[in-house]
């Protein structure tokens, strides 16, 4: 049975008369990639300092790697690392050397230090770069420093805060290739994001927190199939099919120009296969059919009632 890296029971937290967290439960399992969703003001913020130890919680408990985050502060600091939004890189400094300061910080012996500087330059390429300034990177360039910074002394649990904002589409994917590597070698990922489609390529479960308290949880898939609008779409090669499967399904929308029928369904495969011998019992073909599901961006506005506004990629 996997063991949980990060466990939260009643977690509570307010500033005087505001309360941010009301009694929030976690589980994470190590070597899974979590995802916190909500809201700007939805309490992200506040959960991520509050399980890094950077602020303390009012009321719960906080298991980090088997230590409580409120007595044990010290050994969580130790098992885990912290990339935040924006970049924590020295732009007067060189890659390697940025690395170095890392190296120093975290007490690593100057051997191992030194090896473990070229590892991980070579693991995030940045080898060509590593004696230019910071000044110099392009975003993309930054953010993989960044990320490799936090791997200097070897954590096992990571809090990735919104990753890859400001990245154009394919240092994002690069990025996100790195974080499945990570996850690949026992890493466990807690990441926010306000990209849907990276919580959905990279969570293996995502919460979703409005006005502090958690409204759902569950694998992307899931979620999805919480929010009404699941259907099958059905496409024939002649509008005479078209017509006698519309009069056989009855409550089935029809697109005539593309010769299509949309069928509400669960998504289910009995579901599916009763629809499919219907169309069999009536002798009637289709060309072709899929199961369409609501996206995460349609989860997100039925359990919050916002839209997630995502930033432009520069």
């Amino acid at each position: 049975m996997t063991s949980s890296a990060i466990a939260v029971s009643g977690l509570r937290k307010a500033y005087k008369d505001k309360v941010v967290l009301d009694g929030i439960d976690l589980d994470v399992p190590a070597g899974t990639i979590f995802s916190l969703l909500g809201p700007n003001g939805a309490g992200k913020t506040t959960t991520v300092n509050v399980l890094t130890t950077l602020v303390k919680a009012d009321g719960g408990t906080v298991r980090i790697a088997g230590h409580d985050a409120a007595t044990e502060a010290r050994a969580v600091r130790a098992a885990i690392g912290v990339t935040g939004q924006f970049a924590a890189v020295d732009e007067l400094l060189t890659g390697r050397e940025n690395l170095q300061l890392m190296v120093d910080l975290s007490q690593v012996p100057g051997k191992d230090g030194t090896r473990v500087v070229t590892e991980l330059l070579e693991r995030f390429d940045l080898v060509e770069s590593a004696q230019k300034s910071v000044s110099t990177y392009s975003g993309g360039m930054r953010r993989k420093l960044d990320l490799a910074m936090t791997l200097v002394g070897g954590p096992r649990i990571i809090f990735l805060d919104e990753p890859t904002t400001g990245l154009d589409p394919r240092s994002r994917r690069t990025m996100w290739s790195i974080i499945r590597d990570l996850v690949a070698d026992g890493v466990t990922i807690f990441l926010t994001t306000q990209y849907l489609e990276e919580a959905d390529q990279l969570a293996d479960r995502i919460a979703v927190l409005d006005q502090g308290r958690l409204v759902a949880q569950g694998t992307p898939d899931e979620l999805k199939r919480q929010i009404p609008g699941t259907h099958v779409r059905l496409r024939f090669t002649t509008v005479a099919e078209l017509d006698a499967a519309a009069r056989v399904l009855t409550g089935a929308t029809r697109d005539d120009e593309a010769l299509a029928l949309r069928v509400p369904s669960d998504g289910g495969t009995a579901s599916l296969r009763a629809l499919l011998d219907r169309l069999d019992e009536y002798a009637i073909s289709a060309e072709g059919f899929s199961v369409q599901t609501p996206d995460l961006d349609d989860v997100f506005l039925a359990l919050t009632g916002s839209r997630t506004q995502e930033v432009s990629a520069k």
